[in-house]
């Protein structure tokens, strides 16, 4: 069975005897563990390559030279028209696109905007992703609709927006989403198995705007997504940071196969708990926390918790096995070192 195949039956909620999983590493602690290893191609070497991308929709769109992520000018322009300041992490907007809560005197960008690019890579894309029968392909979609939303006003505006100005703000994440529906359907011949998007609704407590707003606005706007994505034949894969299980019922109903980046240690997000009440209905990737086992845990505790999680959803299905998010620049080796080693034992 392909790596492929076997997250293909993950998503269906079907048990492979392969757990998959993945990792990330920030660059610093990359590096270290290339010291320790003593080999530069330690990676290939210790685990396995589930997934893979060979495009993405860069959502955002920074002037060239400048990345939100990757530094560049002190200031620079997204595609939205939003002033960033990016001489210090993290980067804050300076003057947001839209000051006031009104579209008077705004050119909306175009979705060619976006589009273009992928364009000129589509080509090559579509023979990489054909040539991959091996892995879990995926296209990443960056950026989300909440998200652009307070990128376009600021976030306390944003904010503010959701209850002084519901008229502008449902216009503006309609608008956000017929640019988005445009970016989707550049994609629809390109064989991926999945898209994932980004949108980070939670923080630690439960969903920023509330529950009941978010349904009243960003619900809507991820429905019709999720049904152009179901439309093409492939999987959503959804991210979001924080505890947003009080809409998980509601991300079920409209579409969404898997949520990406589980952090237990958010409300309501503890792993058999969800498991017990959404297995069925969603798949979860992550679940092994950044912010307890991977940061208070000792080496032998992080490997008990990988492989506490591999057998907690091995019957089941429904699971890829991740870090929350990827390893940071400052973990302790030696903790480093647990995770690598614990995944690349999880399946013999």
């Amino acid at each position: 069975m392909t790596y492929r195949e076997i997250i293909q039956k993950r998503l269906n909620h079907e048990r492979t005897d392969v757990t998959p999983y993945t990792v990330d590493f920030e660059f610093d602690v990359y590096r270290r563990l290339s010291e320790y290893y003593k080999d530069e191609n330690w990676e290939s070497k210790k685990l396995a390559k589930f997934t893979y991308s060979y495009l993405g929709i860069d959502t955002v769109m920074m002037e060239e030279g400048s990345d939100l992520f990757g530094g560049g000018d002190a200031m620079a322009y997204d595609g939205y028209g939003t002033l960033w300041k990016m001489d210090k992490w993290p980067p804050h907007i300076e003057k947001p696109a839209l000051v006031e809560p009104n579209f008077d005197g705004y050119a909306f960008p175009s979705a060619d905007k976006f589009i273009n690019p992928v364009l000129a890579r589509k080509e090559q894309a579509i023979e990489d992703y054909i040539n991959n029968t091996e892995q879990y392909r995926i296209i990443g979609m960056g950026w989300g609709i909440f998200e652009h939303a307070w990128q376009m006003r600021g976030f306390e505006d944003s904010l503010t927006d959701v209850i002084l100005e519901e008229d502008f703000y449902s216009e503006l994440t309609t608008r956000l989403t017929d640019l988005y529906i445009d970016m989707l359907k550049s994609c629809e011949d390109v064989p991926a198995d999945a898209y994932l998007f980004g949108d980070d609704w939670g923080d630690q407590r439960g969903i920023i705007i509330g529950a009941e707003r978010w349904r009243k606005f960003i619900k809507p706007c991820w429905e019709r997504i999720y049904k152009e994505v179901h439309r093409q034949g492939k999987k959503v894969i959804q991210h979001s940071c924080g505890s947003i299980a009080e809409i998980y019922d509601d991300l079920a109903e409209i579409g969404m196969d898997c949520h990406e980046s589980v952090q237990p240690e958010a409300f309501g997000m503890e792993p058999s708990s969800i498991k017990k009440t959404w297995g069925k209905k969603i798949s979860f990737w992550g679940c092994l926390g950044n912010q307890s086992t991977l940061y208070s845990g000792t080496p032998a505790e992080i490997r008990k918790e990988i492989f506490r999680l591999r057998d907690l959803f091995k019957n089941d299905g429904g699971f890829v096995l991740a870090p929350a998010k990827p390893l940071p620049y400052n973990m302790p080796i030696e903790k480093a070192v647990a995770v690598v080693e614990a995944l690349s034992e999880l399946n013999i």
